[in-house]
């Protein structure tokens, strides 16, 4: 059985803030804003070259319980380029750490930001990615039976 994961819950206090935090200063592409059922709103966001998503929601109960805003961190984006990618999130006004490389080989430089309710994400440059896209690598496993 294949599974992918696709979309992440992502709690926030007030979907339009974190709507045009997410588009705006991150630069996520909004791929869907609208009431999916009576009294619920999504907002589904996702990271360029991405294949998942976050989704914003308004009104919609989880039945395994409701994180509240502010307390997901640990979420990461990968990048080829900090510096690259330090640029440009800051010229968008992002408020960002500066890239931290801890270790000498490829996927050791790390940077970090939260969002306007505090959950956290980490920026991770893993340069293999530039030749390496990971649906490529996934693709080329399959293809092998891994």
């Amino acid at each position: 059985m294949d599974m992918s994961l696709e979309v992440v819950l992502l709690p926030v206090s007030d979907v339009d803030r974190a709507k045009e935090f997410y588009r705006d200063k991150v630069g996520f592409h909004v791929d869907l804003d609208g009431e999916v059922m009576a009294g619920v709103r999504i907002v589904q966001l996702t990271p360029p070259g991405s294949g998942c998503s976050i989704a914003l929601v308004d009104g919609l109960r989880v039945p395994t319980g409701t994180p509240q805003p502010g307390t997901y961190h640990g979420l990461q984006l990968c990048v080829t380029d900090a510096k690259a990618a330090y640029e440009e999130l800051t010229g968008r006004g992002l408020e960002i750490s500066e890239p931290q490389q801890f270790a000498p080989q490829d996927g050791a430089t790390f940077m970090y930001f939260t969002d306007p309710d505090g959950n956290g994400w980490a920026v991770q440059e893993y340069r293999k990615r530039a030749t390496e896209p990971l649906h490529q690598v996934l693709a080329e496993l399959a293809a092998r039976g891994q």
